[in-house]
């Protein structure tokens, strides 16, 4: 009996012993979660996305981000997709193309000027395709020799420049095993690693523009180029960096306090921009947000145990000095983890997802253009 005792002791303690001395790849940092809204006033509980039309991708999946480009005449989507696939989508019929594929994981896709499609891409950094499905590495690091690890979303100044998110410095896409797994790793660790970068065509170089900031996600040009919000999917918050006048370097906020994880960003015809929640904000997550000890040892629980993803689709739509226009919500979460809206004013709102394999997408009356 005695021996039956010991052997449950040492292996009480060799539990204790994992728990709280097993090597992690995070170091997490403590920070304050603000309480988070309820689902009352303007995010209030509604089933604007709950029927949603779809345009199925056969065997792909991920339609991660949605950009669209006038093709002989016709308004055609690009999608991103989890095999490195960039998928043509005629929206009249429904049929899909191969276009390009990155041999990484694309996410935050635009147009240049030039009509070269470029992608950020999780696994390889900043990607351009020519029309003819070319794909060239335009950069992996920045002037300074720091790799890219995680290229997310992007937009195009006027001027060419390309203004592009790298969401986490510590946890690259591809070393980490995946795109959720690497932001995953990110969050638990909320060590403000992420950057946004600017590329310049013209003479090749990256910079970073601004640093300091826990998984900046979603990008997208302010009119007239006077400066970009960007998504701090770690706070929970848009943010705007000024680029012109006297606030240049400036940044504010937004929004704040969002009811879930903000991921991508698009600017409507109208001016106002598109911003997508992938899954209601985790209580335990922030309930630990102050206490990075206990970050530590569930990051040694098994993957089962760690916080998970819900599936509560949730767009919305609002201006640039933050006030909130529309919200589309589909509380069963038909559409799963909703990654963001793109609306190209065909008299269609396209929704992008983390890992539908088909685009969903619902009525949206034409706007004119500011």
């Amino acid at each position: 009996m005695k021996s039956l005792f010991a052997l449950l002791g040492l292996g009480l303690l060799g539990c204790l012993a994992y728990l709280f001395f097993w090597p992690v790849p995070i170091n997490p940092v403590a920070w304050q979660a603000p309480t988070p809204p309820d689902y009352t006033g303007q995010w209030e509980a509604n089933t604007r996305l709950a029927k949603l039309d779809n345009i199925p991708l056969d065997e792909h999946a991920g339609p991660e981000d949605i950009t669209a480009s006038i093709i002989d005449g016709r308004l055609t989507i690009f999608t991103a997709l989890h095999d490195g696939s960039i998928m043509r989508v005629d929206p009249i019929s429904g049929e899909i193309t191969a276009f390009a594929n990155t041999g990484g994981r694309p996410l935050g896709l635009e147009f240049d000027a030039a009509g070269n499609l470029i992608a950020a891409d999780a696994y390889r950094g900043l990607i351009s395709i020519s029309p003819d499905g070319t794909v060239t590495l335009l950069t992996d690091k920045t002037d300074d020799g720091s790799p890219i690890r995680f290229a997310d979303d992007l937009d195009i100044a006027s001027d060419g420049r390309i203004f592009f998110s790298d969401a986490s410095t510590h946890f690259g896409a591809k070393d980490s095993g995946g795109t959720l797994q690497g932001s995953l790793l990110a969050l638990m660790e909320h060590s403000n690693d992420g950057r946004i970068l600017v590329y310049d065509p013209k003479d090749k170089t990256t910079r970073v523009l601004i640093d300091g900031f826990t998984f900046p996600n979603g990008i997208a040009m302010c009119p007239q180029d006077r400066c970009i919000l960007f998504v701090e999917t770690g706070t929970y918050s848009v943010k705007r960096i000024w680029l012109q006048g006297k606030n240049a370097g400036l940044v504010e906020t937004v929004l704040d306090n969002l009811p879930g994880f903000p991921d991508n960003l698009n600017r409507a015809p109208d001016g106002s921009f598109w911003l997508g929640l992938t899954s209601p904000r985790s209580a335990p997550l922030d309930k630990l947000s102050a206490k990075p000890f206990v970050r530590k040892i569930i990051q040694r629980l098994p993957a089962a145990m760690h916080p998970k993803a819900e599936n509560y689709g949730f767009v919305l739509n609002f201006s640039l000095d933050g006030h909130v226009l529309n919200v589309l919500q589909d509380p069963k979460g038909t559409y799963p983890l909703t990654t963001g809206a793109f609306e190209p004013d065909d008299g269609w709102l396209y929704i992008s997802s983390l890992n539908a394999t088909r685009i969903g997408r619902l009525p949206w009356p034409k706007t004119e253009r500011p």
